[in-house]
């Protein structure tokens, strides 16, 4: 070999991050790495032991003698009935399904299976077929006390989906029917703690406040809850009386109060109107031909003229006048009877 230059030796002495003539990391920083690298290390080897966040499985794990004595047991089977055991062997799974199986109990390797063919071996092992779409079903309708006691009847419809089809299987015995009775009682809960006015103005609401929380009471169970609508709130039959009587109270109230301020504000007008015709009398003279128009067109078998006092007065003077000077004067005969008593 030929000696190496005093370039490589300053090469092999500096790194390729470093630049010649600068020190190298420090060593707190040297270790900070390796600590880092470990962590990595160890993250990485816990995902393969583990692959199911937050589940723990045995498919990992060595099999004893009489699981390998079976497993052998059962592809001899399956050897020397092949023609039959293929339809026994392969399973299909459709688009929206998802099989986990079970080998002598244990979870196999590789998650769930689908969609597409799988194949399993005869009498060891099991598969569980899991539907991933979306699935509804009716809260049965629930008598809840409100908040201000009043008893109301409510009854709900929940959307879920699979979201993790092992944890629906291996984690609960029968996720439907849990998330059922899960779903009625968050909804007695819920409303509990709502007024009667809350219940019916607020349903949007109350139901997002159910969605959140029985999403996240049924995630360890692998089932997602999408969505909560309330359908009925359904009142008793004297509350629903009593309501509708102070309804319509309160309409009769705000009616009176609008058919005062309407003639609070004609009055006014009115009042602005006549001072405005009273300043001029030929004014109210045309006002009085418009309404004798307006009658005569509309029913005219009768007609009232209404006669201002103003024409009659130099009438009712003269009469005045008359009747004194009469009083003033004694008749002849008033005469004759007084000079008689004398």
């Amino acid at each position: 070999m030929h000696p190496a230059s005093p370039h490589q030796h300053r090469s092999r002495l500096n790194p390729p991050g470093t630049v010649a003539g600068q020190t190298s990391l420090a060593p707190q920083q040297q270790q900070q790495q390796q600590q880092q690298q470990q962590q990595q290390h160890t993250v990485q080897i816990s995902s393969s032991t583990h692959p199911y966040q937050g589940l723990k499985t045995s498919e990992n794990e060595e099999m004893g003698c009489v699981e390998l004595l079976a497993t052998a047991i059962s592809v001899l089977i399956m050897v020397l009935t092949f023609p039959f055991s293929v339809f026994i062997c392969f399973k299909v799974v459709s688009e929206y399904e998802r099989a986990v199986i079970f080998r002598m109990g244990r979870l196999r390797s590789g998650g769930a299976r689908g969609p597409g063919v799988f194949f399993v071996l005869p009498c060891v092992d099991d598969y569980y077929p899991v539907d991933l779409r979306t699935v509804s079903f009716d809260v049965p309708p629930q008598e809840v006390l409100s908040k201000d006691s009043v008893t109301v009847t409510v009854d709900a419809v929940v959307y879920y989906r699979i979201s993790d089809p092992l944890k629906a299987v291996i984690q609960v015995s029968n996720y439907s029917h849990s998330t059922r009775l899960l779903a009625a009682t968050t909804l007695r809960n819920v409303l509990g703690t709502r007024n009667l006015s809350e219940l019916l103005t607020e349903r949007e609401t109350i139901s997002h406040t159910m969605q959140m929380s029985l999403d996240e009471a049924t995630d360890p169970w692998g089932v997602k809850v999408e969505r909560v609508e309330i359908k009925d709130v359904s009142l008793p039959t004297a509350l629903q009386r009593a309501m509708a009587a102070e309804a319509e109270a309160a309409r009769e109230a705000r009616a009176k109060v609008i058919a005062a301020e309407g003639e609070m504000k004609s009055s006014r007008a009115l009042k602005e109107a006549s001072e405005i015709i009273s300043s001029s009398p030929s004014a109210l003279q045309l006002r009085y031909l418009q309404t004798l128009s307006s009658i005569s067109a509309e029913k005219n078998s009768t007609i009232i003229f209404p006669l201002p006092i103003e024409l009659l007065t130099p009438f009712l003077n003269s009469s005045a006048q008359h009747a004194a000077n009469l009083h003033a004067t004694p008749s002849p005969l008033h005469r004759h009877q007084h000079q008689h008593h004398q």
